[in-house]
């Protein structure tokens, strides 16, 4: 029995510390609401001012593994030019098609993160998390503020493009994310692509409504916030956790990232959440919850894997 209890809460712990990941995640939308500052400027400082911090956790992880091969590290680059493209994307849409609908197309990620593992991994995704993916999306839909009037924007058009377009970056660069983390050097392999998604941040976000290489201490302090909490801890834990997981659990899981940023909204910023809202976190909870029950980290046992999760590509010389 207490070995069993044992089991139970070591098979547990990549889907904790990844749904803890996507709390900390969660900060960074309202820390950018504090800092006011453009996409590109926001996008540009969350991975500049995250890279000491990861160089140094990529060092400490090299001297223990290798170092990751090149088409480790080439992938860790695509994926960080897909996430900087999510992020001037969706932040762009928040101002055209409101927060509200912006937040629902971007964390369709929930069904195209399993859709690219079982296009290209040929990984299984369970009915029951079929079954519960319009529930989650209903969630986010009544947490972020629809049912309010929160679909408002300045063009709905080109918001709605803009959103669709980040939705496709964040399922490619979440799938990335976890690929490359299959190898056993997440950290090394994470610190290439927030170093990619810094430069491509720079150079779009320069062409695309500016840069402010000077923004000033006070958004300096609170991009700091931004990347010390999202990008450092959150994203790390997701690049770390999330390998270990079906990529269906991991999916569910970052849909927990607006139920935090909702409380946290709350205690910070002073907004008061609606009905609608507190019934679309609970929607939100207990689809990542039931969806992934007893399937994270359980181990399939004639393999000895996790449901669904598949064996890492060859590792390049």
């Amino acid at each position: 029995m207490v070995r069993d209890r044992q089991g139970i809460r070591h098979r547990a712990g990549p889907a904790v510390r990844l749904g803890a990941g996507a709390l900390f995640v969660s900060v960074s939308s309202v820390l950018i609401d504090l800092a006011g500052t453009s996409p590109g400027t926001a996008s540009f400082y969350r991975c500049v001012l995250a890279l000491p911090l990861l160089a140094a956790a990529a060092e400490f992880e090299r001297r223990r593994h290798r170092a990751p091969g090149r088409n480790e590290l080439l992938l860790g680059v695509l994926g960080g030019a897909f996430f900087a493209g999510d992020m001037l994307l969706w932040t762009r849409a928040i101002d055209e098609v409101g927060a509200g609908l912006s937040t629902v197309v971007v964390n369709v990620q929930v069904i195209g993160v399993p859709l690219l593992a079982w296009a290209i991994d040929r990984e299984t995704v369970p009915w029951r998390f079929v079954a519960w993916v319009p529930v989650m999306i209903l969630g986010v839909a009544l947490t972020a503020g629809l049912v309010d009037g929160g679909a408002a924007g300045t063009d709905p058009v080109w918001g709605t493009i803009h959103a669709v377009l980040a939705a496709a970056c964040y399922s490619v660069f979440l799938y990335l994310l976890r690929r490359t983390g299959l190898g056993g050097r997440p950290i090394q392999n994470y610190f290439a692509v927030i170093a990619s998604a810094g430069v491509v941040s720079l150079v779009a976000g320069w062409w695309w409504h500016g840069v402010d290489l000077t923004p000033g201490l006070r958004v300096i302090g609170w991009l700091i916030g931004v990347a010390v909490a999202g990008t450092v801890i959150g994203w790390l834990l997701v690049a770390t956790y999330s390998p270990r997981l079906p990529s269906h659990v991991g999916a569910a899981l970052l849909m927990l990232t607006p139920v935090g940023a909702l409380a946290l909204s709350a205690v910070v910023l002073g907004e008061r959440p609606t009905v609608p809202q507190l019934i679309g976190a609970v929607l939100i909870l207990a689809g990542a919850y039931f969806s992934g029950n007893r399937l994270a980290g359980l181990r399939d046992r004639r393999t000895g894997r996790a449901p669904g999760r598949q064996d890492p590509a060859p590792r390049s010389p």
